[in-house]
């Protein structure tokens, strides 16, 4: 793990209370101009990242009259971790050394002040001291772009992933549009007309009955499959919904139109949230659909109730009343609606009935969302 920096309201309250701790002890608090230029030295920086160079400048006074740097280092520092100026960090670092070197004030300087020994190590001293900050602010500056690079270039990446996520999906969807093209919705018109033909030639009233549903189902699986279809073909420019999306206004339909005999009790309010009403309907819709499958001739009843701030739905059935025909089916029904459920922060649940029926509960929170 990285270390981190403190908040930048308590790094400046340190710096602060260090410089004036270096004024208190560099100062003689009887020099009253020296504690002023040290004082207000160490309040200017209070103001560094807003106006770096006028902070700068504010502090010199501080190292040309008193031995108190700390204010004006820490404001060359901050000068030079924010400006790109490369010749304005020079000057100012040249400005602090000589400040700093000079003895004050200046009219007491002399030709021999220079020509001693260790004024050479005197200047090499400041020297260090002005560009030392310089170099740590530039330091810093580049870390700071080159995290702020870091993270564009995570971005882009990351774009650039969901571009070519987007892209694969769009040619299985192409492809899948044409499956369903080509193979399924073949398939269905050729039920469909076959239903028709026996709907229209059968001399059996039941035979016609259970034709004409049969071509109706189909004729409404064919429109749902041109929807899909144009929605799979779709460029994903935006996202695209399957509409209409069913709800609970459509329950009513959905039970006359299963094919049994199917009773609907509900008492829901139209205001639930549209993932709740969509759960619902599917649920209602995959159980109808086993009953038909897996229960022939038998009774179902479906009821919609809220209670307790949930949305309950009971689909049972009672025992069939002749063998079930085999049909193909994935088995992936019930799992989905158990996904849908959690997702939803609900559960499902289902199983055999004491009268050899099969139960299907869901519980969903009534302000679920998607």
């Amino acid at each position: 793990m990285s270390a981190r920096w403190p908040a930048p309201p308590l790094l400046d309250a340190v710096l602060l209370l260090v410089s004036l701790a270096d004024a208190l002890v560099r100062v003689d608090i009887g020099f009253h101009t020296a504690s002023v230029c040290a004082v207000g030295g160490a309040a200017v920086l209070v103001m560094r990242r807003h106006r770096p160079l006028l902070t700068f400048l504010l502090t010199l006074p501080s190292a040309m009259i008193t031995d108190a740097t700390f204010a004006t280092t820490a404001a060359l520092y901050t000068l030079a971790s924010f400006s790109r100026h490369r010749v304005l960090l020079a000057f100012c670092a040249l400005a602090y050394a000589i400040i700093d070197f000079l003895p004050w004030p200046w009219s007491h300087v002399r030709a021999s002040d220079f020509t001693r020994a260790d004024s050479l190590l005197h200047l090499t001293y400041t020297l260090a001291t002005a560009v030392a900050p310089v170099f740590l602010g530039q330091l810093v500056q580049a870390r700071r772009d080159l995290s702020r690079r870091l993270a564009e270039i995570s971005e882009a990446r990351e774009h650039q992933r969901l571009l070519t996520a987007q892209s694969v999906l769009a040619k299985e969807r192409a492809q899948l549009a044409r499956e369903m093209h080509d193979v399924v919705s073949h398939q269905v018109s050729l039920i469909a007309v076959q239903a028709g033909a026996l709907q229209v030639g059968s001399p059996d009233a039941e035979a016609r009955r259970a034709a004409a549903t049969i071509r109706r189902l189909s004729v409404q699986t064919l429109d749902e499959l041109r929807h899909m279809v144009s929605v799979l073909r779709a460029s994903g420019s935006r996202p695209t919904e399957l509409t209409p999306q069913p709800s609970l206004a459509d329950l009513q339909r959905l039970v006359d139109g299963s094919a049994i005999d199917a009773e609907l009790k509900t008492d829901l309010p139209d205001d639930l949230p549209a993932a709740v009403q969509r759960a619902v309907y599917r649920t209602v819709q995959e159980a109808l659909t086993n009953v038909r499958k897996h229960a022939p001739g038998a009774r179902a009843t479906v009821h919609v109730r809220r209670a307790d701030g949930r949305v309950l739905a009971t689909i049972a059935n009672t025992a069939p009343t002749r063998p079930a025909l085999p049909l193909p089916g994935a088995h992936h029904g019930l799992v989905g609606l158990r996904q849908r459920a959690e997702l939803l922060g609900g559960t499902l649940t289902c199983g055999p009935t004491a009268d050899g029926g099969y139960e299907l509960t869901l519980d969903l929170p009534a302000t679920a969302s998607a």
